[in-house]
């Protein structure tokens, strides 16, 4: 069969987005390899930079497509203001520990935050928005919170650092579906009220020799520098791959990250695994499997309506 050419298009744009939301995940996944690389620098000194250094970028990358007027005119409102400075703090929380554990040896457990996470996103869905909650999704959610009881009996411990991750991103994400701003702009929104702040410690810091020019090598510093770019760049793709592909697609793609993560931490960085962990891995694979197979069958429904009304229509 013939494609037409806006058939053509379609498919082609498809593809981009799909390839761009491939290139978003796995460059997620391999950020540990980054971010180990920039050791001694310590993390915290690392979280300054990068809420600089993201802020900088935003900035550049703003200007190029909005005027002034229009990357700063929401600011106007002291609500939107507000909701953005409290997503800059949780987003921030997220990030810093996830540094802080992918530096310390924990790259497993925050695989196992990111495997957990759209599943929390989903229960945060339910009780603040009123989606529904289907039966794939509920199981899903009971099979990662019985993955969480086995490593509890079996380690005497919460995995902390992965139910923090997971939880402050899905507080993140609902603070996000509140607000409607190009993603760029989002961003910027989330760290220029911490900027300012952050410049004058970068400079307290590295006057007295406690900063990251005096911790680690010449090469680490450039590669320090580079962390708003490591940030802005996968979320670039997520937003171009968002708008070209399906949300099933991108979600299922989204998987894996903490994949590639979870292989880094158990083969490049020989971080401890058992049976046990791998019988907790297990379980949130099989409540992915069934929140991935409900999330294509909404999608699959959603899309028979569309073209049945289609058909109506004409």
């Amino acid at each position: 069969m013939n494609l037409s050419a806006g058939d053509l298009f379609m498919k082609k744009n498809y593809e981009k987005g799909f390839f761009a939301a491939l290139g978003c995940a796995g460059l997620w996944g391999i950020l540990p390899i980054y971010w180990k690389s920039l050791i001694p620098i310590p993390s915290s000194t690392i979280i300054i930079y990068r809420i600089l250094m993201i802020a900088v970028v935003c900035v550049i990358a703003a200007r190029f497509k909005y005027s002034w007027s229009r990357i700063f005119s929401p600011l106007k409102d002291w609500r939107t203001s507000l909701k953005f400075f409290i997503a800059g703090l949780i987003v921030t929380s997220n990030w810093s520990i996830y540094i802080w554990a992918v530096n310390s040896g924990h790259i497993i457990q925050t695989s196992i935050g990111y495997y957990i996470e759209p599943l929390v996103v989903c229960i945060f869905g339910a009780i603040f928005f009123k989606e529904k909650l289907t039966v794939y999704k509920s199981t899903a959610v009971i099979l990662a919170a019985a993955s969480v009881i086995v490593i509890l009996v079996h380690y005497g411990q919460v995995p902390g650092i992965a139910l923090i991750l997971a939880t402050t991103f899905a507080i993140y994400s609902a603070i996000k579906k509140t607000v409607d701003q190009p993603p760029v702009i989002s961003l910027l929104y989330e760290t220029i009220f911490m900027a300012p702040i952050m410049l004058c410690v970068i400079v307290w810091l590295e006057l007295h020799g406690a900063g990251a020019l005096g911790v680690g090598e010449s090469y680490q510093y450039f590669l320090l520098l580079l962390c708003g770019l490591a940030t802005a760049i996968p979320l670039g793709l997520f937003a171009y791959a968002a708008q070209r592909t399906s949300m099933f697609v991108l979600g299922l793609t989204e998987y894996l990250s903490p994949t590639l993560a979870l292989m880094l931490g158990i083969f490049l960085y020989k971080e401890p695994v058992d049976k046990v962990l791998i019988m907790a891995f297990g379980l949130i694979w099989i409540g992915l499997i069934f929140f991935s197979y409900g999330e294509f069958k909404s999608s699959k429904d959603s899309k028979s309506s569309e073209n049945s009304q289609n058909v109506k229509a004409s």
